[in-house]
């Protein structure tokens, strides 16, 4: 189990590979940002994207799934704390082999919750050519690693 102590600045892990189907754009967009971009190949030609490409929104939950995935799922968090930062740098295509970098900007305990202490990451998404698609900066609270059961936060 990762605690709070665990996360030590600089570089924390690589992600990935993991393929974006041309289905899985369509479905997130239909459900969750349904504009023609993220839906229609000919209205997207002619959009700025110049193509079928994912949300923005489509990317950051990627990047939740495949952190929940490697290392999340598997540590001490107990809340995001909210994402100060979130920049869509390139558009997600159909296809597109993503990885993630995920990087350990800070991390302070907390002064309100013992026994609980913050981490900012700053999650990088390339795709295969290592072209950035998306950096998003998050702040998670994560339990210490000797903090008592069933702290009340």
């Amino acid at each position: 189990m990762l605690t709070f102590e665990d996360f030590e600045l600089g570089h924390f892990m690589t992600i990935g590979p993991r393929r974006v189907t041309r289905d899985e754009i369509v479905a997130f967009a239909a459900e969750f940002d349904p504009q023609p971009m993220h839906l229609d190949d000919e209205a997207a030609r002619h959009s700025l994207l110049r193509g079928l490409a994912g949300s923005g929104w489509h990317m950051c939950a990627l990047a939740m799934r495949m952190q929940v995935d490697a290392f999340l799922s598997n540590a001490a968090s107990l809340s995001g704390l909210g994402a100060p930062e979130c920049r869509w740098l390139s558009p997600l295509r159909p296809d597109d082999q993503i990885s993630l970098d995920v990087t350990v900007l800070q991390k302070r305990l907390s002064r309100s919750r013992p026994g609980t202490g913050v981490v900012t990451l700053r999650t990088d998404m390339f795709n295969a050519s290592r072209v950035a698609l998306m950096t998003l900066s998050t702040n998670v609270l994560f339990g210490c690693r000797n903090a008592q059961p069933n702290a009340q936060l």
